[in-house]
């Protein structure tokens, strides 16, 4: 993943309303939810619901697919793993990591 779809991501990602939004659609997999269901279960208005996804769609993070007269929204898996990828890519200096839970196991030991 280049730095700048990085930065877009995590920019999108910056703000409490669109990462709700983002982990919901994270949890709902594949099949996506419907912007009513999302601002239904979210207590979102529709125009500030259509804003926020708006924005995650500009960052590449959410798809979105007509069926009927609705429009369902996804998270982009592909997106999301490539950003956690990119994050992580040096991680611990190649070494495989510790869980932090692990860790601090450890720690107190």
């Amino acid at each position: 993943m280049e730095i700048n779809i990085a930065i877009k991501a995590l920019t999108a990602l910056a703000h409490e309303t669109r990462l709700t939004i983002f982990r919901k659609l994270v949890q709902a997999g594949e099949s996506g939810m419907s912007a009513g269901a999302l601002a239904r279960e979210l207590h979102i208005p529709n125009a500030t619901l259509s804003f926020h996804l708006k924005e995650l769609n500009n960052a590449e993070l959410v798809t979105a697919r007509q069926e009927s007269r609705f429009i369902f929204y996804s998270a982009n898996f592909e997106t999301m793993n490539g950003l956690l990828g990119y994050l992580t890519e040096n991680c611990c200096a190649g070494v495989s990591c510790t869980p932090i839970e692990v860790w601090c196991d450890e720690e107190r030991s």
